[in-house]
């Protein structure tokens, strides 16, 4: 028999050999959730209980398989027969066996998302007059996941969507929705999210079934429980119903993916639902240094609705305190974080070991684009940068189109935004212009006009008068105009007919914030294009993950990673909480998103405020510091305040400094070298 309490520290010890009932386990970040998982199932099996019976449901296949892989370490091959998987695996499996009791044969196929757009596809073409002005089917397929995962009518999910340009009713997409599912069974198929919801179905119809698959299962273990949603909470609660042996594991602290259909209650009430539930908190944390750990405790101390929980370190030493640096705008941070990413990497740290972790897409313009004109490697995790996204890449065919009348690429690109205009139209158009089109002149303006559609003339006219101002912009050198233009008169409505509100609003501010970097630069239009495409040209060498490189990403990307040096940056209000999040009450959740930010780091953690932020019109106004950075006490934090930088920092905008905010340059105190000795 393994000797758990040699393995574990006290805490994973009393979670991993509990005795029967329901189980909460509270895993702090950093604390050892998986290895306490692994030691629950070994203890299990080594305590005589069948593998066939212990149900382990984790959100990633990756993470099912690393947990049988160490458990198998432990006890041997007999882990094998566990029923171990995601939660839309474990439904498959399900239903394969029983679904003919809801109408599904065993053999029914499951739909990629390809095939799931290509059947709503179908369905619209098929059955609405104006199909091209109805909804995209990945908006459509968006709407019904929605539906399905947060167990509401289509209607209602369709209503929050809809706004005034979107052009469709929510009984439209109730139609769709039907179809959908009469097409789905007739076809014997189910996509992603109907394994959910018919292994939910599964057990709540169909008694002999439910009862059957109760008493098989002798303990379902939950990982990541912060992150269910309502069909997964009640699927597991009626699987563990009849032994009551329900382990869950998570972390409230860590629960930030609201957005995306998981309820924080789940968590938080699962001892109201499961009397006698047994806590377990598990705070001892393995991975940062007591100064990183020592922010994170101070900002979550005070966050309402939460369980009670201190990360205390493990690692020995004090380490060096976290570093908050307060600079003057989104060019010093960007210029700062790049200085600061090549004095850590001269510490010996590797590029690899570097990551840069911001709120939204949008703040990492600026960071990119000064990395790339100064060669400093660096990936972004979600394999798309900012200049490849589809809002960024229509703005760019704008501003092309306006220096270069022969650009046939951005004309197709910019003309098939028009509602009712496709590839083979734009094409036809640029023929009939003689393969050039001047946005300066009212005869091209008005070509084009004369040949466009019914649906596309009725938006025309904004755009038009959009292309004419154009003019007077380039000459006035107000290229952030231009782009603020194109959004007011012509291109929000354009993204409220293609996307969600809340979606179509982060486009428009990464488009924003692209307004005000080019506006904020000294070489010009021309100049920012060309590096835009040298960077785009790199993209795929960039994210290969072989190489050594800084990693930016976004918070949401990085929970579950951790790296030894970690850059936030811009930790101001309206960016970090961010404005739509205040807005709309959802502050608690910025906060855990923070959270999650800083415990990402083992050794190093910088957090930046700027004090200022540029308008797309060139203009400034200042910021005022994130209310996490305000609760951080200055204790707690060495500060670095720069106030200017030598030209040689600017990376390509030229001898900038900001000699008015508060005198000249002055050089920051060399930081200590801190070694650990993990690192290879």
């Amino acid at each position: 028999m393994t000797d758990f309490s040699k393995l574990l520290n006290k805490e994973q010890f009393e979670a991993a050999t509990a005795g029967d009932g329901p189980l909460l386990v509270l895993a702090a970040a950093g604390t050892g959730k998986t290895r306490t998982l692994v030691h629950r199932v070994a203890y299990l099996i080594e305590n005589g209980v069948d593998p066939n019976r212990i149900l382990l449901l984790t959100f990633t296949n990756r993470a099912a398989r690393e947990m049988l892989e160490r458990a198998e370490k432990v006890v041997g091959p007999e882990v094998a027969t566990i029923w171990s998987g995601t939660f839309h695996s474990i439904c498959a499996r399900l239903l394969r066996r029983y679904g003919n009791a809801i109408g599904y044969q065993p053999g029914f196929q499951i739909l990629d998302e390809d095939d799931q757009k290509k059947l709503i596809g179908e369905i619209i073409k098929t059955n609405f007059k104006d199909a091209k002005d109805f909804p995209k089917k990945d908006v459509v397929a968006k709407m019904l996941s929605e539906a399905a995962n947060e167990q509401r009518p289509v209607a209602d999910i369709a209503s929050r969507w809809q706004t005034k340009a979107a052009g469709f009713e929510p009984e439209d997409i109730e139609k769709v929705a039907a179809l959908y599912a009469a097409r789905k069974l007739e076809l014997n198929s189910m996509d992603f999210d109907d394994l959910l919801v018919n292994g939910l179905k599964l057990l709540k119809t169909q008694e002999r079934i439910r009862t059957m698959l109760q008493e098989h299962f002798l303990h379902v273990l939950v990982d990541e429980y912060q992150d269910t949603n309502g069909l997964q909470a009640e699927f597991t609660d009626i699987l563990a119903g009849r032994h009551r042996n329900i382990l869950a594991v998570g972390d409230d602290f860590q629960c930030i993916y609201t957005w995306r259909g998981a309820q924080i209650e789940n968590i938080l009430e699962f001892p109201k639902r499961w009397p006698g539930c047994r806590i377990v908190k598990l705070e001892r944390n393995y991975r940062s240094l007591p100064g990183v750990l020592d922010v994170a405790n101070v900002v979550m101390k005070d966050a309402c609705g939460q369980f009670d929980k201190t990360l205390r370190a493990f690692r020995e030493g004090d380490g060096e305190k976290p570093w908050l640096y307060k600079v003057y705008d989104g060019h010093a941070q960007a210029n700062e974080i790049l200085k600061l990413v090549n004095e850590v990497h001269s510490y010996g740290y590797r590029y690899s070991d570097i990551a840069v972790l911001y709120r939204g897409h949008y703040q990492s313009i600026d960071i990119q684009m000064t990395m790339a004109r100064m060669g400093t490697p660096y990936r972004i995790t979600s394999g798309v940068g900012v200049f490849e996204q589809i809002h960024t890449k229509d703005v760019i065919a704008y501003l092309r189109l306006l220096l270069n009348p022969a650009d046939e690429l951005s004309f197709l690109r910019l003309v098939e935004l028009l509602p009712g205009v496709g590839e083979k139209s734009a094409q036809g158009y640029w023929k009939k212009l003689a393969h050039r089109f001047d946005a300066s002149r009212r005869e091209d303006r008005e070509a084009l006009g004369n040949m466009l559609g019914a649906k596309a003339k009725a938006v025309w006219p904004p755009l038009a008068k959009c292309l004419e101002r154009a003019a007077d912009h380039l000459l006035a050198d107000e290229t952030g105009e231009l782009i603020e233009d194109f959004c007011d008169m012509f291109y929000e409505d354009h993204l409220n007919r293609e996307w969600e509100a809340a979606e179509a609003s982060d486009r428009l501010d990464d488009v924003r914030e692209l307004a005000a970097q080019i506006a904020d630069g000294r070489e010009g239009l021309v100049k920012f294009l060309s590096e835009v495409a040298l960077m785009t040209n790199l993209d795929v060498r960039r994210n290969d993950p072989g190489l050594d490189r800084v990693t930016l990403s976004t918070v949401h990307q990085a929970k579950g990673m951790e790296w030894p040096v970690v850059i936030v940056p811009w930790l101001t209000e309206g960016m970090f909480p961010s404005s739509k999040a205040a807005e709309e009450g959802r502050l608690d959740e910025e906060r855990r998103l923070f959270y999650v930010a800083v415990t990402r780091a083992k050794d190093k953690l910088y957090l930046f405020v700027p004090q200022v932020r540029k308008m797309p019109d060139g203009g400034m106004f200042p910021v005022d510091a994130s209310t996490f950075v305000k609760e951080i006490p200055e204790r707690l934090v060495n500060i670095r305040r720069v106030q200017s930088y030598p030209a040689a920092y600017f990376g390509g905008y030229g001898n900038r400094g900001y000699g008015g905010y508060g005198g000249g340059y002055r050089k920051p105190a060399p930081q200590p070298t801190y070694r650990t000795t993990w690192r290879r």
